[in-house]
């Protein structure tokens, strides 16, 4: 029963008997398209880091699972730190030129953004 509880939608309490409670349904998650199909773009960003670069990833349709694990392989080929977040993947520095050679190398189409 907390279980059940902490799953409802913006209602706490109700007096009507007949009231149905509404409950947080996970969203299915967005099939992964074949590299071909994706459309990336690659940018610079700076605003409310402290003045650090990071290159950003954008445009992904897939699983989380497949973002991260394209995440990691970037990560690695700059062979520096970032992270996987609100669907785009922080990449730490400047590389932007790196990372779209080697998503056009793999099939995706990438761009390179400001």
């Amino acid at each position: 029963m907390a279980k059940e509880h902490k799953e409802r939608v913006n209602i706490v309490y109700s007096t009507n008997p007949d009231y149905r409670y509404e409950y947080n349904v996970a969203a299915e998650e967005q099939e992964t398209l074949e590299p071909s199909k994706q459309k990336l773009t690659v940018r610079l960003d700076k605003k409310q880091r402290g003045g650090k670069k990071v290159t950003l990833v954008q445009g992904f349709t897939g699983t989380e699972d497949d973002l991260r694990d394209l995440g990691k392989v970037l990560k690695t080929k700059c062979g520096v730190g970032g992270t996987v977040k609100d669907d785009e993947i922080l990449i730490q520095g400047d590389f932007r030129d790196k990372i779209v050679d080697y998503l056009v190398k793999e099939g995706y189409k990438a761009k390179r953004g400001n």
